[in-house]
């Protein structure tokens, strides 16, 4: 499945098929987040929350995928990423594009 952030591909012939998108929230135990916050005095990369972030990341990309699979689609274009704080130790990440099927 290609996946760009571009919202045209030109000199390609396509159909829209919609709004496709995944997400997760995750968040961290309290040993890991508490081993973070003292790394946060000192400074530095967070490696666990840099580490999280990646797998959510992917578990969302892998969800939006797998529902453009599911409409037939070759192709997702205007892929976007977005994060929000859901609480003090939760983010939600989002990803959505539109999902395209190749004309010959």
């Amino acid at each position: 499945m290609k996946i760009v952030t571009v919202d045209t591909l030109l000199g390609v012939n396509y159909e829209e098929l919609g709004v496709v998108s995944g997400s997760t929230i995750q968040s961290k135990n309290f040993i890991s987040d508490f081993g973070q916050g003292l790394k946060s005095i000192v400074g530095g990369e967070l490696h666990s929350y840099t580490d999280m972030m990646e797998k959510a990341r992917d578990k969302a990309t892998r969800r939006m995928v797998d529902q453009a699979v599911s409409m037939g689609a070759d192709a997702i274009i205007g892929v976007r990423y977005t994060t929000n704080s859901i609480m003090a130790q939760a983010a939600e990440v989002l990803v959505f594009g539109t999902a395209i099927k190749y004309k010959n």
